[in-house]
């Protein structure tokens, strides 16, 4: 399925239905239509049905390989900035498009997302939006810059919270503000496209998980694995102030107090990706049923 594929293209088989179709087609939950082609696109490809198999055991075994070898090194060992860089060439000499896309895409949408946190919840919280716009702009240690504003938001918001005895609300719809929410000025067509940029996000995410543990520091990348358990809490403030909880339903990430594994955290950050691409779409919904402008298309039900 390519990432401008006509689903009429597709064809319908009683007896033997395609999967990705069923999926796209499918409209239960929020996700932008141009994201579900290029997720789908890329989880349809050969990367991910003969090499995934291949890396997630592996990369897996590393991990547990760089754990024990953390053991014997000097704790605060650590090399960001060479890592962002290995990251950055990695993923603009092997990543498919469609996988670059979505990752440049993450950044945006969960600054934004922290954002109308914020300008809903009454009190001041800073805020340090990531928004890049190419795959160089990843060198200046972007994903940990990511992981510690996750965790650095949640403090600031709940200690201005408590500094004035209050806690998220319900608003009105007609109260909420979505001015921060648009889509980012990321063009699919911009990223990346030759010989070699065929490699799955997942795949990819395998890959780099046990790449990002070496060059951290253990409590770094320990930290960074368990700011995927965010999601519930980013989950439940904005259920909170839209008063909407069913649409927790979806959330894999949790519970925050009960610490995961980090053998999985290639897995889990997928899901954290899709979660938060699930719940801008939501919020972008809502915003367009705000302004009267509802939006259309597949993958984007009515609110």
């Amino acid at each position: 399925m390519s990432s401008t594929l006509d689903p009429k293209d597709i064809p319908h088989d009683p007896r033997d239905p395609n999967p990705w179709l069923a999926t796209y087609l499918d409209q239960s939950t929020p996700l932008d239509d141009s994201v579900k082609r290029a997720w789908l696109a890329d989880a349809a490809s050969g990367s991910r049905q003969y090499l995934l198999p291949l890396i997630r055991p592996l990369a897996r075994t590393c991990i547990v390989l760089i754990q024990l070898a953390k053991i014997v090194v000097p704790p605060k060992w650590a090399a960001s900035r060479l890592l962002h860089r290995i990251l950055a060439w990695g993923m603009r000499a092997t990543l498919s498009p469609q996988a670059n896309w979505l990752i440049l895409r993450h950044f945006h949408l969960g600054s934004q997302i922290l954002a109308f946190i914020a300008a809903n919840s009454g009190v001041k919280v800073p805020l340090s939006p990531l928004e890049p716009m190419d795959i160089d702009d990843l060198k200046d240690e972007l994903f940990l810059k990511h992981d510690l504003n996750l965790f650095n938001f949640v403090i600031n918001l709940n200690k201005a919270l408590r500094a004035e005895g209050r806690t998220l609300r319900p608003l009105p719809r007609e109260q909420l503000d979505f001015s921060m929410l648009e889509q980012p000025a990321l063009q699919l067509s911009d990223m990346p496209d030759g010989k070699l940029n065929g490699i799955d996000l997942q795949s990819a995410i395998e890959i780099f998980t046990p790449v990002y543990q070496l060059f951290l520091t253990d409590h770094d990348f320990w930290r960074a694995s368990n700011s995927l358990q965010l999601d519930e809490t980013i989950g439940i403030y904005c259920a909170t102030i839209l008063n909407s909880p069913e649409h927790l339903i979806l959330l894999n990430n949790k519970h925050p107090l009960v610490p995961m594994s980090t053998l999985r955290a290639g897995y889990r950050l997928v899901l954290h990706g899709l979660s938060t691409e699930m719940l801008h779409c939501l919020l972008m919904q809502m915003k367009a049923a705000q302004t009267g402008n509802a939006p259309g298309g597949l993958g984007s039900p009515p609110v």
